[in-house]
């Protein structure tokens, strides 16, 4: 299934000024690291977020969010997925682009 890749470029724009950020192709989309740690991709035509365990309850509450789960019933908990209405505006998706890129700084580089 191919990724939005005017989502993607987006995404990409809005973490122009990250350092040590790096690209992967996987869970059939693409997915944006920092220094070797997810942060957020893109997966058919949902953002990708990870926010990590912690922020999990409180960022699946906020509007247009829901699990991440490629499993069938297993959701990844810290994981999660915005639909485009909760990325429409460059606000939008920049307050999702900044919660992954601090979650990802946060763990230690691989």
């Amino acid at each position: 299934m191919p990724y939005d890749q005017t989502l993607a470029k987006r995404i990409r724009k809005a973490l122009d000024r990250q350092p040590s950020v790096s690209e992967k192709e996987m869970f059939g989309g693409i997915g944006f690291l920092i220094r070797g740690n997810m942060a957020c991709g893109v997966h058919a035509g949902d953002m990708i977020v990870r926010v990590g365990p912690a922020a999990h309850e409180a960022a699946l509450r906020e509007a247009h969010a829901r699990p991440f789960d490629l499993s069938g019933g297993r959701p990844a908990k810290g994981w999660l997925l915005v639909d485009a209405a909760g990325v429409k505006t460059p606000a939008d998706l920049k307050k999702w682009v900044e919660r992954g890129a601090a979650f990802a700084r946060s763990l230690p580089a691989k």
